[in-house]
């Protein structure tokens, strides 16, 4: 990425535009004045790597032992100076000052009560907090929102740990990047990294994918085939989407995981191996203990660590950092989207999140000004690519219909592009592509499939 300020941490790319949310000059304290855990305090000021969880679960950076408060009851963040209060669903709700609320703004000298805990809310002295790392980058991800920038520290902390963690975020925010991230960044870097998604499977076919068969263990096992463990053994296996996976095999996980042994299915042998574990989710695993459809003891094995990636639309600042980012990676000179097209994007709400922005990054880059054509202002092309086109607009193809064939073939010259620089390597090309390596597979798979 191009260089950054020591002041803000913001690259000089697009420098001019960007404002990171700021910390604020002076921390909030919460005090607990009245339940069972009267007397305890904490201290928030904005620099924690992610969302501050109150809540009676083992994963709660406040944890209170008042039954009448859930294991995630709400999380609190800092934004523009205030206290953000938003209540996760709780059980017997959120009240401030005696209101019940669901999303609530605090400015100091309020009364927060969940259940039967009541917590006083002041603010501290001014001055009295903490620097954020000016880093603008952890592995392959990249942010230099305030939002990103204070959860590196934990990450790097984290790549060089061997204990489990949890990524939780919604679906596109970069899960499988950054367990990538923490493998590529560890002392397990040139081990394997395998991706085992818990929705990519039949279930009558997860255990085997898992820990491997045996040839005739069932109708069609034909050969003997290794599981995501044998295939991590040495590395780190990512477990996707692991708030997916059934109940009965997720006590044969925990086995696994608690012994580092297993036996494939039909198999007589015991196996060991060495494997660190990551999982990630879109789900809130508190929430999928408390309705019966996630193991708590798994849920405490797998929760010895855990970040939350925070959603596109709450990294101020960082699409136009992303963006260029992705231009790069893409081989698109800088300035290759006007400034016009990034303002705009800063004002979507992103709900695909950084996966969302990266296509429609692929997307301009593909079209260029191809989609305003309603003002008959083609973009000028030679060569090849002129003819190429020129053909996919001459199909007289719905708009729609039409952008798909050049996204499609946009997405082969790229993949083509990116493996011949990585001299055929994957694991390579996926990474200066800023994307997840099991992505990168699909789409070449996709690509070699309709060549």
């Amino acid at each position: 990425m191009a260089g950054q300020s020591p002041a803000d941490g913001a690259t000089t790319l697009h420098k001019a535009r960007f404002r990171p949310s700021r910390l604020p000059s002076a921390p909030f304290l919460l005090s607990v004045t009245t339940g069972p855990d009267a007397g305890k305090s904490l201290q928030i000021d904005g620099s924690q790597p992610t969302r501050l969880l109150i809540g009676s679960g083992p994963v709660c950076d406040f944890r209170l032992s008042d039954r009448t408060v859930s294991r995630r009851h709400v999380a609190l963040d800092i934004r523009d100076n205030v206290l953000r209060v938003v209540d996760l669903g709780s059980r017997n709700g959120t009240r401030i000052n005696g209101v019940s609320i669901a999303d609530a703004s605090l400015q100091g000298g309020e009364s927060l009560a969940l259940g039967d805990t009541l917590i006083a809310v002041r603010r501290g002295a001014d001055g009295d907090v903490r620097q954020v790392p000016t880093a603008t980058r952890f592995g392959s991800m990249v942010g230099a929102s305030l939002e990103m920038r204070r959860i590196y520290p934990l990450c790097q902390r984290l790549a060089l740990a061997e204990i489990p963690v949890i990524i939780e975020g919604e679906t596109g925010v970069g899960k499988e990047l950054l367990a990538e991230s923490l493998h590529s960044e560890g002392p397990r870097k040139r081990a394997p990294f395998v991706v085992f998604d818990c929705t990519a499977v039949p279930a009558n076919l997860l255990e085997s994918e898992l820990f491997g068969h045996e040839r005739g263990a069932f109708t069609g096992a034909v050969a003997a085939r290794r599981g995501v463990f044998q295939q991590a053994d040495g590395g780190t296996l990512l477990i996707d989407e692991i708030g997916d996976l059934d109940l009965p095999l997720q006590s044969k996980l925990l086995r696994a995981i608690e012994r580092s042994e297993f036996r494939p299915v039909g198999g007589e042998r015991t196996l060991s191996v060495d494997v660190r574990i990551l999982a990630a989710t879109r789900r809130d695993l508190d929430h999928e203990v408390a309705a019966g459809r996630f193991r708590d003891d798994l849920f405490h094995r797998l929760a010895v660590a855990r970040i939350e990636l925070p959603p596109l639309r709450e990294r101020k600042g960082d699409i136009p950092v992303l963006a260029q980012h992705l231009c790069e990676s893409m081989g698109a000179p800088e300035g290759a989207i006007p400034a016009e097209v990034i303002a705009k994007w800063e004002d979507s709400a992103w709900p695909g999140n950084v996966r969302e922005l990266r296509n429609a990054v692929a997307r301009y880059l593909a079209l260029g000004e191809l989609g305003r054509l309603e003002a008959a202002e083609a973009p000028p092309a030679a060569g090849e690519d002129a003819e190429w086109l020129a053909t996919v607009l001459e199909l007289d193809l719905p708009l729609s219909e039409a952008r798909d064939h050049v996204i499609q073939e946009f997405e082969r010259r790229y993949i083509q592009r990116a493996l011949s620089q990585a001299g055929g390597n994957v694991t390579h090309a996926a990474r200066a592509s800023g994307v997840g390596r099991r992505y990168f597979q699909t789409l070449k798979s996709r690509i070699l499939s309709t060549k």
